[in-house]
């Protein structure tokens, strides 16, 4: 059973969550236009969102480590505050018409996105070790609320401010990082082992012997990866086939839907039927998303596609992080759960910097094309995996 403690926590967890990704849906459906319309030449309408993986990628090991020794709470109020700050720059950048200091505040955005990003963890470390799939499930159901949320400001927001558009947006954002500031100082999460505080555990030559290890960080590398390649210039593929904002902001709320509405039921389904199953039908189900884009340009194309490849990134992601934890002693997670996100959130700068290049030189065929080789390779090694461990009877595994 879990307790009411935990439940308390969780739910500040689940309601940072939704908040957080508020935000961050909301750049999803404007940064890229805000990017083309302050941008100097073609092809760098995309450089923002990528300024905001680098910000993510940049800040994930220090936010853990600064976690790790001071607790989740200063870390996640940092997070909070660092959002607010990139807000009122980003208003300033827009109303101003500078890029390169839109660029600065999605950077900063980005800082902040590295400290929510271990929501997940802060769930695990709050439940006892049965319900550690559902805990992490139960977090990223607050991804829900911002599928709707998120889109629905950005649609309401956009031309707040004469003259300005989409100033409104990150004028509307800061309330939504003020409300995460506050409930992060209502939770009551648990202290730091001493064990955690005193060492760092195994080397990671050892650490990086066990094949999970190995595993569980690539999974969430392709997953995240294919979905952002794909995810970040939809809305200008959108937008260049002649459909609407409106359209596009519908096609991203589905998406959004897409990756955390299964949340309901992932971490039942990892217990029922083992976690590399659950991580394999999420390859499965990012390939038919890309079948789908490539089938056509209509908005029901657009949405089937988008809306797969948003459940195949929650089965592959949810999956990834529940088998990460299997991975390491309580000692050593916040240097392992820092270097995987850090991976994660290279991958995804990788994926942003290489995204608007793409479609802009080769177009939205060619971009879904490139995510099938990763994801079909990364299959057949989860495949392999399974098989291999077959044997171990662990309950996480196998689903038994």
């Amino acid at each position: 059973m879990i307790d009411a403690l935990a439940k308390r926590n969780l739910g500040i967890l689940v309601f940072s969550q939704a908040m957080t990704m508020s935000f961050l849906t909301l750049t999803i459906s404007v940064a890229a236009l805000v990017g083309d319309q302050l941008s100097p030449r073609s092809g760098l309408a995309t450089l923002p969102i990528s300024f905001q993986f680098v910000g993510t990628m940049a800040v994930t090991v220090p936010a853990s480590l600064l976690m790790g020794r001071y607790g989740r709470r200063l870390g996640f109020s940092l997070g909070a505050l660092s959002g607010v700050l990139s807000c009122i720059l980003a208003f300033i950048a827009i109303i101003n018409q500078s890029f390169y200091l839109f660029c600065v505040s999605t950077f900063i955005a980005g800082a902040s996105a590295a400290f929510s990003v271990f929501y997940r963890f802060a769930a695990v470390e709050a439940v006892n070790e049965f319900y550690k799939a559902k805990a992490i499930s139960w977090v990223m159901l607050g991804g829900v609320v911002a599928a709707f949320l998120g889109p629905t400001l950005a649609t309401f927001s956009k031309d707040l401010i004469p003259n300005a558009p989409f100033a409104g947006c990150y004028l509307l954002a800061i309330a939504l990082h003020m409300c995460v500031f506050v409930a992060t100082q209502m939770g009551r999460l648990p202290k730091l082992h001493e064990t955690e505080k005193q060492s760092g555990g195994r080397p990671w030559s050892v650490l990086f012997q066990q094949r999970l290890l190995v595993i569980a960080i690539l999974a969430g590398m392709i997953g995240y990866g294919a979905m952002n390649l794909v995810m970040v210039p939809t809305p200008l593929a959108m937008t260049a086939h002649a459909h609407s904002f409106e359209t596009a902001a519908f096609v991203i709320q589905w998406h959004v839907v897409g990756m955390y509405a299964p949340s309901f039921v992932t971490g039942h389904l990892i217990e029922r039927f083992g976690v590399f199953k659950i991580i394999s039908a999420g390859c499965v189900l990012i390939l038919g998303a890309a079948i789908a884009n490539l089938a056509g340009q209509a908005a029901t194309n657009f949405w089937i596609g988008l809306t797969l490849l948003g459940v195949g990134w929650n089965f592959m992601y949810i999956g990834a992080s529940t088998l990460l934890t299997d991975c390491y002693q309580v000692e050593e997670r916040a240097k392992v759960q820092a270097a995987n996100d850090f991976l994660i959130f290279g991958m995804t700068v990788l994926t942003s910097f290489s995204a608007g290049l793409l479609f802009d030189f080769a177009g939205w065929n060619v971009l879904n094309l490139a995510v099938i080789l990763p994801v079909a390779v990364t299959l057949l090694l989860i495949l392999w995996a399974e098989r291999m461990t077959a044997s171990s009877r662990n309950p996480l595994t196998t689903g038994e």
